[in-house]
Parts: C-alpha cells; structure tokens; sequence
C-alpha cells in the first residue's frame, strides 16, 4: 500500500513538473508564482536557487511591454505588486526569464459587469 501511495505521489510530482515548463524540460534554477487579489493586483514572486538574472516581464497581446524588472544575480528573491487596474480589458502574458529558460503564464482581464439591481416599490 505505501509503495502504491510513494509511485503515485512520484507520477503527481513528474506531471506538475512537466506542466509548469513544458517547452524546457530542465529544472530551472528559480521558481516563480504570481495571483491575482480582489484588489486587482498581480502578486509576483521569485525564488532563485543560483546567482543568474532574471527578468519579470507583462506584456499586453499586442506584445508590448508593459512592466519590465530584471533581478539581478545576487537577489535570491523578489517580490512585486503590479496594479493592473488601468489596463483595458483583454489579454496579457506574464514572463519570467532567465539565459537557462522562461515561465509564461497568459491571462485574461475583463470588467465584471455593472450589476443592476430593479426594485419596486408598491404603495398600498
């Protein structure tokens, strides 16, 4: 039974790695993780395991940059806050990159729409 659960745990393990980096099989030598809050702020973080830049970069679907940092090789973390209430609504990809590979992550921002409440107010 144990062996059963450590095989399956192992093929989980394999798959999410695939699934993160699908064009690179090597590991990468950082990890990254972004959300999105209620705010509407794209929360960014990196984890570096060896001393090599790295860029953060948003792009808009027109491939324009929007935002741009590079994290210099002695940072072995770093953490951002992108507001991305001023940007239109539409698609955007999020990139980060170093000489070793890149992690990419496409989204879609769109305005929830204006609920509109109808009341009726009825005199007796």
């Amino acid at each position: 039974m144990f062996s059963l659960l450590s095989n399956l745990a192992g093929s989980v393990l394999i798959s999410a790695a695939t699934l993160t980096n699908p064009t690179n099989p090597k590991a990468l030598s950082f990890d990254a993780s972004a959300y999105v809050t209620v705010n509407k702020q794209i929360r960014v973080a990196v984890q570096k395991n060896t001393k090599v830049p790295v860029v953060v970069l948003l792009r808009n679907k027109d491939n324009e940059i929007l935002f741009r940092q590079n994290i210099s090789k002695k940072e072995s973390t770093y953490a951002v806050k992108l507001d991305v209430n001023e940007l239109t609504d539409g698609q955007y990809e999020l990139e980060v990159s170093s000489s070793e590979g890149s992690i990419r992550k496409q989204f879609n921002l769109s305005t929830a729409p204006a609920l509109q409440v109808t009341r009726i107010v009825a005199l007796q």
